[in-house]
């Protein structure tokens, strides 16, 4: 069978752009990343292994190549020495493991940040289409094809509702839990296609080239995790985080991520300095229209015009939830709206909750407290019970 991943630049497209803030800020970082997967498989994980094992290593042999090298140069947010370091960058063999623990399937990736931190959407990929391709492809790609069918004939329906303010626009994040890599292209090229009117990007920067559409992505969790242990005071990693990348990109990428605390104690450090900087603000856990009516407060507290923002929303989102929340909001800001899951693994399966996780950097514990208590993620609960004490959050 083919490997699930043939080339390094399918990934997210935050993945380079952290990769390229850690690189020219903090090259010396350790990190560790753990696979886990939160849900129950219909058949134990553990039995992937000696695919999922055959599958690093073909991507350890994997090599940026000229032209991936050329589009990435052309993005005017990465800068030159970037795509040098890309240029003779391989993933090391010796810097990710993959195991077995009863029917759970293991895979930790540890090393420099700067070697290991890409691994992530690869490895949560690879799992993804080795588990789907032990069902039935055919009815799984009818069901697909069907369901796809009902969202584009939903998203023209929509387009007969009268018009507000700012208009809707939605993307593809569904890499990382894809029933596999050919659907998720089939997915992206029909969206483009039927509904380019809604339809504006992808965070799969491959698909993104190959179909000339617009990369999706500014910054994930581990960004903001790395600085709890990044040498400045707990109480102040957010901020350090949010002004490196300032510094980083001058005005480019300003969505920023607001869930690694919760959103109050994010709000509590986004002051006007930063609310000016940045364009907007990405939604991923927590009750989404809660989280947009606090959003549009701090902006108004700050008497900044919400007009000229942004609300990302990317928690678990359907079609029909992204249409909901847009007429909720899009008369009073601009909005965007990420879908993963449930357009690139929407074919009648149940899809796979895995994730792979940042854990600890220069062997100090790091944790997101998320507004979705399921979404916290931790292995030392001491650092975790600190974290919240610091932040004020209440359990």
């Amino acid at each position: 069978m083919d490997a699930p991943i043939t080339s390094l630049l399918e990934t997210d497209l935050y993945k380079f752009t952290m990769w390229q803030t850690m690189l020219h800020r903090h090259p010396e970082t350790q990190a560790r990343y753990r696979f886990v997967c939160r849900n129950t498989p219909a058949y134990p994980l553990a039995e992937l292994l000696p695919e999922v094992n055959a599958a690093l290593d073909t991507l350890c042999a994997l090599r940026f190549r000229p032209d991936e090298l050329a589009y990435l140069k052309g993005l005017r947010f990465i800068k030159s020495d970037f795509v040098d370091f890309l240029r003779i960058f391989q993933f090391q063999r010796d810097f990710i493991r993959a195991g077995v623990e009863g029917d759970r399937l293991t895979i930790e990736a540890e090393g420099p940040q700067v070697h290991v931190m890409g691994f992530e959407i690869h490895v949560l990929a690879i799992v993804n289409e080795l588990y789907f391709r032990r069902f039935n492809p055919t009815a799984a790609l009818a069901e697909g094809r069907a369901r796809l069918a009902a969202k584009i004939a939903q998203l023209k329906a929509f387009g007969t509702e009268p018009p507000r303010r700012h208009p809707f626009e939605f993307f593809d994040f569904g890499v990382r839990r894809r029933f596999s890599g050919p659907w998720q292209r089939e997915v992206v090229a029909t969206l483009q296609r039927e509904v380019p009117e809604y339809f504006k990007g992808s965070s799969n920067v491959l698909l993104a080239r190959d179909l000339n559409l617009v990369p999706i992505g500014t910054m994930a969790h581990e960004y903001l995790q790395s600085y709890q242990a990044l040498g400045v005071r707990l109480r102040d990693h957010q901020k350090a985080a949010l002004e490196d990348w300032v510094q980083e990109y001058r005005g480019d990428l300003g969505v920023a991520l607001t869930d690694v605390v919760g959103m109050d104690a994010f709000l509590a450090d986004f002051d006007l300095y930063f609310a000016k900087l940045f364009d907007g603000l990405r939604h991923d856990s927590g009750d989404p229209v809660q989280w947009g009516e606090k959003a549009l407060a701090h902006y108004a507290k700050l008497r900044i015009d919400p007009h000229t923002k942004r609300l990302v929303f990317s928690d678990g989102l359907d079609v029909p939830r992204a249409l909901d929340l847009y007429r909720h909001f899009a008369d009073r800001t601009q909005c965007g709206f990420g879908i993963g899951t449930q357009l690139s693994n929407d074919v009648g399966l149940t899809p796979l909750n895995i994730v792979m996780k940042l854990t600890h950097c220069n062997g100090q514990p790091v944790a997101k407290l998320s507004d979705s208590p399921g979404k916290t993620l931790c292995e030392d609960q001491t650092f975790l019970a600190y974290l919240r004490q610091v932040f004020g959050v209440v359990r």
